[in-house]
């Protein structure tokens, strides 16, 4: 059904823009099936010297791997690169209005809130009737704006969209993601040490509410152990801090490689995220949330647990919600009514969590202050006050 809404209003923009294209009117335009845009000298003069003057180019598009979705903070999805790439071109920057559906694409297109509208290429219909491989790409121009169509028609070739996906892999492989030293997961295992980082664990395990060595081995999946450690995305040192979220958090953009104020800050920021999950009563499945949050970011979290509510699991249940986490990669579940966030790289969180729990699991063999497995700092004290108590 989703795939025959595309094809059919494709079709119908295609139709607008054929009837439209080129024209400038001061009344209202009548579009083949008998839908009126309303049209005024002051929308028809926004061309493309005045979105070059304005600096932004307005993209219409839903959430999906080829289309538009937000992965670490970074915007991705070939057509949106590909836009990217236009813009940049013509010194603009994209902004991107998800739609839930083409209905609503074509709605705001016909209102002239945006400059084009773009569908996944796998979608569009070809067409042996098409003049060039632009026609082809499932791109629709505000009808409108010819100035703007002709530039795009003049500046795309059909090599760019595989150029594009070319890059976006190399962008999202597992070796182009982080760049860092690789150190061994366990300094001395004979000794108790995990790393040389382990102080600045305990002493932020209070603020996490974590056992430290759950820190360690996050800490490990995320840098393996290098403070210097960087990412493509911008995320920076043992904790790999997204620089917004160290603005967040307080901590300075000149800090964020300090090992002592990346891992505080990180600390913090479980703390934040273990109350945003404060819904799920149990302590060990909460940690689970928390660490896909921190991955995958809570919002995507918050959609398989209402995909996972909405198909009879239990959303408090990481077994039941990271289902959910993987299902959210296919058009089924990210298209649902209930989703908000649209498509996810759900692989990745899910494996994330597994390989820090695999490993923290590893790491309960070392030696805790707090005792094996967490406790909460009032607990292990009372503990360790009963150990020497007298009578």
């Amino acid at each position: 059904m989703i795939r025959k809404s595309i094809y059919i209003h494709f079709f119908i923009l295609l139709a607008v823009l054929v009837a439209c294209t080129g024209k400038k009117t001061d009344g209202p335009v009548i579009a083949p099936w008998g839908a009126v845009i309303d049209s005024v000298s002051d929308y028809n003069s926004f061309d493309l010297p005045q979105i070059q003057r304005n600096g932004e180019l307005i993209m219409l598009t839903m959430s999906g791997p080829e289309t538009y979705y937000d992965y670490h903070g970074r915007s991705f999805g070939t057509m949106y690169l590909l836009c990217e790439r236009f813009a940049e071109k013509m010194g603009c920057s994209v902004r991107v209005d998800v739609c839930r559906d083409t209905t609503e694409m074509l709605q705001k297109l016909q209102e002239g809130v945006a400059d084009v509208m773009v569908v996944s290429p796998t979608s569009t219909p070809r067409s042996s009737a098409s003049k060039t491989p632009f026609d082809s790409l499932g791109w629709v121009v505000d009808p409108l704006k010819p100035m703007l169509e002709k530039e795009l028609r003049a500046w795309y070739r059909s090599s760019m969209l595989a150029e594009v996906k070319r890059q976006e892999q190399e962008m999202l492989s597992v070796k182009n993601r982080v760049h860092r030293k690789v150190y061994a997961p366990m300094l001395d295992r004979a000794g108790g040490v995990i790393s040389k980082w382990d102080q600045l664990f305990i002493n932020n395990a209070k603020t996490a509410g974590w056992d430290w060595r759950l820190l360690a081995a996050q800490c490990y999946q995320e840098s393996t152990f290098d403070p210097q450690a960087h990412s493509w995305a911008g995320a920076c040192g043992l904790m790999q801090i997204m620089p917004t979220t160290a603005d967040h958090l307080g901590l300075a953009r000149d800090k964020m490689y300090d090992p002592e104020s990346n891992v505080a800050a990180a600390a913090k920021l479980i703390a934040e995220l273990t109350g945003h999950f404060s819904d799920i009563r149990d302590r060990r499945e909460r940690i689970n949330f928390v660490l896909a949050a921190y991955n995958g970011g809570a919002a995507h979290i918050r959609d398989a647990m209402a995909l996972t509510e909405k198909y009879g699991g239990n959303k408090h249940r990481w077994t039941d919600v990271s289902r959910f986490v993987l299902l959210l990669m296919e058009e089924q579940y990210y298209r649902d009514p209930v989703v908000k966030r649209g498509y996810m790289r759900g692989s990745e969180t899910a494996d994330y969590v597994t390989r820090i729990q695999q490993r923290y699991n590893e790491y309960r063999g070392v030696h805790s202050p707090l005792g094996d497995g967490y406790q909460t700092p009032r607990k292990a004290k009372k503990e360790r006050k009963g150990k020497f108590r007298v009578g």
